[in-house]
């Protein structure tokens, strides 16, 4: 089992940039892959990196890439969604999202057993 806690959620202007965070608990071994995921409300909910936690491996949505980077804290089941240059188009619920794996994988929602709770990110223009 596997205990998700996002935050750094918040209010920006377009432009602006913000640093989700999200750290793991319960049972922790190398063998899990963590990821971001985002959902506007009336939408499916969308991938948009995931990152292996036993090599720190990552994969990217590639509409992302350039704005959008995971992180691995020292702590390596803490990772972090450095999101840069937001746009009014990147507000929704983020959410993060582990499963037991043995290695970097893409997958969509159904792909992953353990979810937090989500954190608000709302970019005004």
């Amino acid at each position: 089992q596997l205990q998700l806690v996002e935050s750094g959620g918040d209010s920006v202007q377009a432009g602006g940039s913000l640093r989700l965070s999200c750290v793991a608990s319960g049972y922790l071994h190398d063998k899990i892959c963590m990821a971001w995921f985002r959902q506007v409300t009336g939408k499916e909910r969308e991938s948009l990196a995931i990152i292996y936690v036993g090599d720190g491996t990552t994969r990217y949505i590639n509409s992302m890439k350039g704005r959008f980077s995971l992180s691995q804290g020292a702590n390596k089941h803490s990772i972090y969604l450095q999101m840069n240059s937001l746009e009014p188009e990147d507000t929704a619920m983020y959410y993060c999202a582990a499963e037991y794996c043995s290695g970097i994988f893409w997958g969509g929602p159904g792909d992953f057993h353990y979810w937090g709770r989500g954190t608000q990110v709302t970019v005004s223009s």
